[in-house]
């Protein structure tokens, strides 16, 4: 018998859509409902604390020097920390901070925290007994199956000349994927160590058990420009898509680490 269509939910949260399927026991009752609100929640909180948009936000009086470290939440500390050691692991190509309009650098943690708020909200989901989650962030993607002889999730790779156009699919059954490219939101990605926007790469798809780390390296990959696949191809257990300029791809498998 053909297993019934995932029960989805959709809301608009930090600047972007934010949308949740489900399958198996819990779709569409009051425990789905509380673990959507719970996550929705946790994303929320980020927004109000980490935005860059809002003047009120952690991180904007941060960056203004009007509060210290020691005056914001932890999870701004995590959230740097993190930044620090991708900044590190990428040689400077990735960083939260980048240079502003007078060459100086400016506070910036967007890049790590859109993957690490997802990630931090699905923990609600996988509280959900016997049930399968997908939850997408503006298109980056957090899945689990309960079962893991279950069906896996299919994430498409959405062609960036052509979004109506699907490149590739990554079957998951539990992990995460996370594509960073300027299809949807224009020249937003640079190479923190220039300011300067990368040559030769259209997108770059990351999967990974982490969308934390899917989503920044994603990202770092992005910065690299016309080494993005080599630099991807360095890190343990990342598999994914790059999409250069020209069209072409280039596939990544997985290193063990």
């Amino acid at each position: 018998m053909t297993p019934p269509p995932p029960t989805r939910y959709v809301e608009h949260v930090m600047g972007m859509p934010i949308s949740l399927a489900l399958r198996g026991r819990h779709t569409d009752d009051a425990s789905a409902r509380t673990a959507w609100a719970a996550a929705m929640a946790v994303l929320q909180e980020a927004d109000r604390v980490f935005s860059t948009y809002r003047e009120n936000s952690c991180v904007s009086r941060l960056r203004r020097g009007e509060v210290g470290l020691e005056d914001c939440p932890a999870e701004v500390a995590e959230v740097l920390a993190l930044g620090e050691t991708a900044e590190r692991e990428s040689a400077g190509a990735f960083s939260v901070w980048l240079p502003g309009p007078d060459g100086r650098p400016v506070l910036d943690p967007s890049g790590v925290v859109k993957g690490w708020a997802a990630e931090r909200a699905a923990d609600h989901l996988k509280a959900l007994p016997e049930t399968d989650f997908c939850l997408s962030a503006g298109g980056d993607v957090t899945c689990a199956t309960a079962d893991p002889d279950g069906q896996p999730w299919r994430i498409g790779v959405e062609d960036p000349a052509d979004p109506r156009r699907v490149l590739a699919v990554f079957p998951v059954l539990s992990g995460a994927v996370a594509t960073s490219g300027t299809a949807h939101r224009g020249a937003h990605l640079v190479d923190a160590r220039t300011g300067r926007a990368p040559d030769g790469v259209a997108s770059v798809t990351v999967v990974a058990g982490s969308l934390t780390w899917a989503d920044v390296d994603a990202t770092a990959a992005y910065a690299h420009g016309p080494e993005a696949a080599h630099w991807l191809e360095s890190r343990p257990g990342r598999s994914g898509l790059v999409v250069w300029a020209d069209g072409t791809t280039s596939v990544v498998q997985p290193v063990l680490p």
